[in-house]
């Protein structure tokens, strides 16, 4: 049988993430898989992403190459999807989350509270830089891009005192013993669907050639993960409208007692901030785990009510 066709980002980070899906593919269906190599327009630029665009930068070539049948299926973080439907393609399966925390890479082993005021700590993302901030630390923050390797390596070299990453792609790189300090969600809150992947082939209802691919990727599925994340999404394309202030969630699904009555429950908590960190709406709420998106939605809804949007607005002046 030939062997499926699995685009990705030819970054480390992306393949070693692709190849994990690829070999649990070929143990759960005995489809071998190979993986194609895409460059997309987040790996060519070193612009700041929002001046790209932000989400979707890392994305869209490989949506591409699977509607021109250049490929199979494509693996994304899930992260970087834009919250809209794609035409032509459906999310066939979101694996089991990683660890969504975002960590600390600090000089001498150092956690956050111990960098001392002035440290120059380094992140490529708005939201991240938003909560720094907004810890009162005294930290310069500094924006960085480029690969996990290169931002590790500007602390090695003294360039910065720390970095701030995903703590899943260091565990999926093999170097989550670099971290000193994973960081709670009420310091950070991490990025809507961060530590997960999304796994998206051609819509089998508009493409029925793709069925069989369909079929065998929805063997990957977690419902517990694809619930969480959701419910991050429902709430991140509610609060969006066109405007950039950082954004954190986080869903954790809550396993209820049958024998009790009781149904699996969802936990869900958010925040926006302004970039500066001198304001934030912050809030959380509970629900039925199967109204996922429905709890998503609801909660961004009361938290525009509480002054998010005039706090976007601000970002988005």
């Amino acid at each position: 049988m030939i062997p499926l066709r699995l685009g990705t980002r030819a970054s480390k980070l992306a393949t070693s993430q692709s190849q994990w899906v690829a070999d649990r593919l070929t143990e759960l269906t005995g489809r071998q898989v190979e993986l194609v190599r895409i460059t997309t327009d987040g790996d060519v630029s070193t612009a700041p992403l929002a001046s790209m665009g932000g989400v979707g930068v890392f994305v869209s070539a490989l949506r591409e190459a699977l509607l021109a049948g250049e490929i199979d299926f494509a693996v994304h973080s899930l992260k970087d999807l834009p919250t809209g439907d794609a035409a032509g393609l459906v999310v066939a399966a979101v694996p089991p989350r990683e660890d969504p925390r975002d960590a600390l890479v600090a000089r001498d082993g150092l956690v956050l509270g111990e960098l001392p005021p002035g440290s120059k700590v380094g992140t490529g993302s708005p939201r991240r830089a938003a909560q720094l901030r907004a810890l009162g630390l005294g930290h310069e923050i500094v924006e960085i891009r480029g690969n996990v390797d290169t931002r590790l390596r500007k602390v090695a070299d003294g360039e910065l005192d720390a970095v701030v990453l995903a703590r899943a792609g260091l565990v999926r790189l093999g170097r989550a013993d670099e971290i000193t300090e994973t960081l709670d969600p009420i310091q950070m809150l991490p990025a809507p669907g961060q530590g997960a992947l999304a796994v998206e082939c051609r819509d089998p209802d508009t493409d029925p050639a793709a069925a069989d691919v369909f079929a065998a990727l929805r063997s990957l599925d977690d419902p517990w993960t694809r619930a969480a994340v959701a419910a991050e999404r429902a709430l991140l394309a509610t609060l969006e409208a066109g405007c950039s202030a950082p954004v954190g969630a986080l869903g954790e699904p809550v396993e209820g007692d049958p024998e009790a009555g009781e149904e699996d429950e969802l936990y869900l908590r958010a925040t926006v901030l302004a970039t500066d960190g001198t304001a934030a709406v912050r809030q959380s709420t509970t629900g039925p785990l199967v109204e996922a998106e429905m709890i998503g939605r609801k909660l961004a809804a009361e938290m525009l009510a509480d002054g998010a949007d005039l706090l976007m607005q601000e970002e988005s002046a």
